[in-house]
């Protein structure tokens, strides 16, 4: 395997807490930060882009709806019902006005 010369530096400006994240991340896979970059490099070379998908999600508005739904009752923005039993979930569709 043969071992280019590292001749040339690369800066990146970051959020700190995302920076301490990802360095944590990365230790607790065996390397630092610049390693994982590097990697990122290396296989984006291979491929010829990014080593994964990159793109616009593509729902409709009704699933987006319920997506945004979804974050504002687990941010307790909106509350929710709750039951205690399938039977008693299922007795509140029978009777929900639609």
């Amino acid at each position: 395997m043969t071992t280019l010369t590292r001749d040339t530096t690369f800066s990146l400006r970051i959020n700190r807490q995302k920076k301490s994240e990802l360095e944590l991340l990365f230790s607790q896979l065996g390397m630092t930060l610049p390693e994982a970059v590097n990697i990122f490099f290396e296989k984006a070379l291979l491929v010829g882009g990014f080593p994964f998908d990159v793109r616009l999600p593509m729902f409709n508005c009704e699933t987006e709806s319920a997506v945004q739904e979804a974050r504002d009752i687990m941010s307790g923005k909106v509350d929710s019902e709750s039951y205690h039993s399938a039977r008693e979930l299922f007795d509140a569709l029978d009777n929900a006005r639609i």
